[in-house]
């Protein structure tokens, strides 16, 4: 399997994987900070296990400093706390609408620290995702959900950084950085989650939850965002925005809303022409290379 299509299909696994947080949700009977923290629990116990699995097989490569894990991992929990106190303080439609410049950011970042520059298609598909986005949020910003959306924000931009430093030190292992993540996130909501255990079947839910969209799901994104310009992985990421609502609809019946449907309209066809010309583009020029060795 070439690189690009192995990081493509990462990319997309990994954000199937999160589109499904919303079924986890409706699941539990929890407040959001007791989910986000035993989210965290069982994500980060999920990535040491993968860690350690990962150190005994593989060979060892390039030495990263400790201090860019810590950092790393700085980012990795903002971006995690920041999207569950944004939906707390503000609507889903208008942290999405934010989140839908993740393409736009991690393309100026990888310009500005690996000098990667942005084709065309990823700007026209980028803009007509982000149109659709802002489709499904309904324009509803208001000056009362500032807080709410300059965490949405900060999430984004952090999530960004760590897509952009996957692909620029491909020796850097994202799995013990995201697990420091999720610790230092578990530490973040302590004093708001309650610490009253959840039942059996509560804490069932959580770990499938916690090891699949916090664990697995970050792991597979980052990786696959080593072999595919970050402005790609941002915008296929842009699914979520799609899918999560449709599996909720599928399964209890939530009818999302026609701007909802409109919008996420506009996100699939840009994604799916964007991966659909790639293709194209592909297998014109390997029948060009095939022409010309026949030539040859």
């Amino acid at each position: 399997m070439q690189p690009r299509t192995y990081g493509l299909l990462l990319v997309t696994v990994a954000t199937v994987m999160w589109s499904s947080a919303g079924l986890f949700v409706r699941m539990l009977d929890l407040d959001v900070w007791t989910t986000l923290g035993w989210r965290s629990v069982f994500g980060g116990l999920t990535l040491v296990i993968i860690s350690l699995f990962g150190r005994r097989a593989k060979a060892p490569t390039a030495a990263i400093p400790y201090g860019m894990y810590a950092l790393l991992g700085l980012f990795s929990a903002l971006s995690m706390f920041g999207y569950i106190a944004s939906l707390k303080l503000t609507t889903v439609a208008n942290v999405l609408s934010i989140y839908a410049t993740v393409p736009f950011i991690a393309a100026g970042l990888a310009y500005l620290l690996m000098g990667e520059r942005v084709e065309r298609r990823v700007l026209i598909a980028s803009a007509v995702a982000f149109v659709g986005v802002l489709i499904v949020a309904g324009f509803s910003a208001r000056l009362t959900d500032l807080a709410g959306n300059s965490l949405a924000f900060l999430m984004t931009v952090t999530f960004s950084i760590l897509l952009v430093m996957a692909r620029k030190h491909p020796s850097l292992r994202m799995a013990p950085v995201n697990a420091i993540g999720s610790g230092l996130c578990v530490l973040l909501c302590l004093p708001l989650m309650s610490h009253a255990l959840p039942s059996l079947s509560e804490l069932g839910i959580l770990a499938v939850f916690g090891s699949t969209t916090s664990g697995l799901a970050y792991l597979l994104y980052m990786t696959g965002g080593r072999y595919i310009p970050s402005s790609e992985a941002g915008l296929i990421g842009l699914l979520d925005v799609v899918l999560g609502p449709l599996w909720v609809w599928l399964v209890f019946s939530e009818w999302p809303g026609g701007s909802t449907i409109a919008g996420a309209g506009l996100i699939l066809v840009a994604v799916f022409w964007y991966l659909w010309s790639g293709l194209r583009n592909s297998a014109a020029r390997k029948a060009a290379l095939l022409e010309a060795d026949r030539a040859a």
